[in-house]
């Protein structure tokens, strides 16, 4: 030490935690001091990482405190001496929750990875379907009005939108669904435009693909791979969107439009 400014080795661990250069804890044993990695990815991994959750937090914020603005309304519209009972009120606390009408459906989907889970996946787009019929015959039969059924729909209407923004991410891997390998550097040794399962997903774009025929394993980017349309009447996953992460069945599909019914 007698070549630096600090007199004790001690000064110098100090100095190191009072600059953030590492973490400094005294214990019975002595100083003990971690090194802080401030490089400059691993920097700008961390503040993207920490954007995305303040973005995603502030956005969800958002959504619950427009849908108490339209609940309120449609309170409003109804008004208590045409018949609005606590059942409406219900009916529209129900909508909020399971608000999903219109069926949206994203070509980045495919079968699952096995029998069993699908046949334990629930039809998400079946009970969606049934609950719109409940709302409908519920508020044609009420003594409610036109305003009342038309301020529901809207609602409706605003809260699958506030879904598919919310639900719509630049990532959309996820273990399990059948993909095909795209990239032309692996065409040499025969994966190109070859199919096999996402068995893991690394930091939200690259995937662990366990390939159908060689059984071989790649970790592949999500860029250079592709999702699979099953068989009509295939169980299938919605990997984007607003009901990313739901299990449906697949009805048709339309090549003209690039989209499917489900």
């Amino acid at each position: 030490m007698n070549s630096t400014e600090w007199a004790t080795l001690t000064e110098f661990v100090k100095h190191l935690g009072r600059t953030g250069k590492c973490k400094v804890e005294e214990t019975p044993k002595g100083w003990f001091i971690t090194y802080i990695d401030r490089d400059s990815e691993t920097l700008f991994k961390e503040r993207l990482k920490n954007k995305r959750l303040r973005a995603d937090m502030a956005e969800e914020a958002k959504q619950e405190r427009e849908i108490k603005k339209q609940i309120e309304r449609v309170a409003q519209s109804m008004p208590v001496g045409n018949g609005v009972d606590q059942g409406s009120e219900d009916e529209i606390h129900r909508i909020k929750v399971e608000s999903g009408v219109k069926i949206g459906f994203a070509l980045g989907s495919s079968k699952l990875g096995s029998k069993e889970k699908g046949e334990s996946s629930k039809l998400v787009f079946d009970e969606v379907d049934d609950d719109k019929s409940k709302v409908k015959n519920s508020t044609k039969n009420g003594s409610s009005g036109g305003a009342g059924s038309l301020a529901l729909e809207e609602l409706m209407r605003e809260d699958e939108k506030k879904k598919e923004r919310i639900n719509r991410k630049d990532y959309w891997l996820c273990e399990g669904i059948i993909v095909k390998v795209m990239s032309k550097a692996l065409a040499d040794k025969g994966y190109y435009k070859q199919k096999g399962v996402v068995r893991k997903v690394i930091d939200k774009y690259v995937g662990e693909i366990e390939m159908l025929e060689s059984k071989h394993v790649l970790r592949v980017d999500q860029a250079e791979l592709e999702t699979v349309i099953p068989q009509t009447g295939c169980l299938v996953k919605i990997v984007n969107g607003a009901y990313r992460g739901s299990n449906a069945k697949l009805l048709a599909v339309d090549t003209d439009k690039f989209c499917a019914k489900s």
